[in-house]
């Protein structure tokens, strides 16, 4: 009966409640690091060799007409362009309202997680000056295309197109991997590789109507991913070094 009444008391259920945001080890940060410096290399050659991105985006420009066939289709646009989009955004939404509900902060964190990479994306793509594949006199528009990195021409056009801000929408589905990595490693490997194709398939949907280039969702996916790691363990430290303090205060 006294193990049953103290399990139950208000200072153990905020306890269990704090807990559910856990820390994860340095070498995990590590791995995660090196592995993002290694694709950050792999895809900067990507990206400053434009030929792989233009041979792609030929594939589904038609040189006759000198448009993107696909880029009104009205089921790719609904789809993969919107409805796709909405259901990830609805389903973040409620697993807010869920977490807040059942006061689980990390539900709560996750549910952050979802958006904050395709804010971090948005906000790149916002200052960019690199244009979308239509607007390129390579496919029939007016802007001039050049190199990451390199220095932005007179005529680059209406810019605004880099990284692959829906593409960004497919790869926050990644943050599921915060959600069951301690007590289901399985599932969240499985959440993370999911997230990973969901973000390929929606970035690829905008490569064949001509928004995109292929190389602008490969870095959407590098930057939602930096920004959910660094943000997870930004609180995460946070909260267990709080958790401490006051344990520590209370001893």
């Amino acid at each position: 009966m006294q193990l049953s009444s103290k399990l139950n008391t208000p200072t153990t259920r905020s306890e269990i409640r704090s807990a559910a945001i856990y820390s994860l080890s340095a070498r995990f940060y590590a791995i995660n690091l090196i592995l993002l410096a290694i694709l950050a290399l792999a895809f900067l050659w990507w990206s400053r060799h434009e030929s792989l991105d233009i041979a792609i985006s030929q594939r589904w420009f038609d040189p006759l007409t000198r448009r993107f066939p696909w880029q009104h289709n009205r089921w790719l646009d609904l789809i993969n362009h919107r409805l796709m989009k909405d259901v990830i955004i609805a389903g973040a939404v409620l697993l807010l309202l869920r977490g807040l509900q059942q006061r689980d902060a990390r539900r709560v964190l996750v549910a952050l997680l979802f958006g904050m990479g395709p804010l971090v994306v948005g906000m790149l793509k916002a200052h960019s000056a690199h244009s979308c594949p239509w607007d390129l006199t390579l496919f029939g528009g007016n802007a001039a295309s050049f190199p990451l990195l390199a220095a932005v021409p007179a005529n680059s056009g209406p810019g605004q197109c880099f990284p692959g801000g829906h593409a960004s929408s497919g790869f926050a589905l990644m943050a599921l991997f915060f959600l069951w990595w301690p007590e289901r490693p399985r599932r969240a490997l499985l959440a993370l590789a999911v997230g990973i194709a969901c973000g390929l398939l929606m970035g690829y949907g905008q490569v064949m109507r001509g928004a995109h280039f292929f190389s602008h969702n490969l870095w959407a996916g590098w930057w939602v991913w930096l920004s959910q790691l660094l943000i997870f363990a930004a609180i995460s430290f946070w909260i267990n070094k709080t958790r401490t303090r006051k344990r520590d205060g209370s001893s």
